[in-house]
């Protein structure tokens, strides 16, 4: 009896399996040290809301060799100590990076909301605004939305998020400092 020809054991490398992440490809460079997992606190705040909140977030961008970052982000509302009180957020999608530096980006969310955003990445940031936006039947009505992701000197990773939606004018929603996770 034959065999078939030898095929690598599943699942086949990637960046999300230790010990198995293809290089980075050379249009990832820009972005190659956001790669990972982030995770730290933040306030957020919008004229619908009752109330100006606190939130634990995690931002996790990994690769597989090809010329794009698959993201995504979580988050949780917390209390004054910081315990979770509940899910808050999620978002996961695409960063499609070009030869220029520019991302066309590729983002959803279970609230029924996908964004198409394009923007540039520099040695320091990552700053994504939408070019569209598309809305289930049901979802909040969301316009515009602005991402800024800040590597600082320090190490850490600052985001902020300003939003259009509801009826009102792009303006401040989120802002968190992330660490990277060993």
């Amino acid at each position: 009896m034959t065999t078939g020809p030898s095929r690598p054991p599943f699942p086949f490398p990637d960046a999300d399996r230790p010990g198995a992440s293809p290089a980075p490809h050379p249009l990832l460079a820009p972005v190659v040290d956001l790669l990972g997992t982030w995770q730290g606190r933040g306030t957020g705040s919008y004229p619908s809301l009752e109330s100006d909140f606190a939130y634990a977030q995690e931002v996790t961008l990994t690769h597989d060799g090809r010329p794009f970052l698959h993201y995504e982000a979580r988050a949780w509302l917390i209390d004054a100590d910081g315990t979770p009180l509940r899910p808050s957020a999620r978002e996961s999608g695409w960063w499609r990076l070009q030869p220029d530096g520019r991302i066309e980006a590729l983002i959803t969310q279970p609230t029924g909301i996908a964004e198409i955003s394009v923007g540039r990445a520099t040695a320091d940031a990552v700053e994504l605004v939408t070019e569209q936006v598309a809305v289930t039947p049901t979802a909040k009505e969301v316009k515009a939305t602005r991402r800024r992701y800040t590597r600082t000197e320090a190490g850490t990773l600052t985001f902020t998020h300003d939003l259009a939606a509801v009826g009102h004018p792009l303006q401040h929603h989120l802002a968190a400092h992330l660490h990277r996770t060993a």
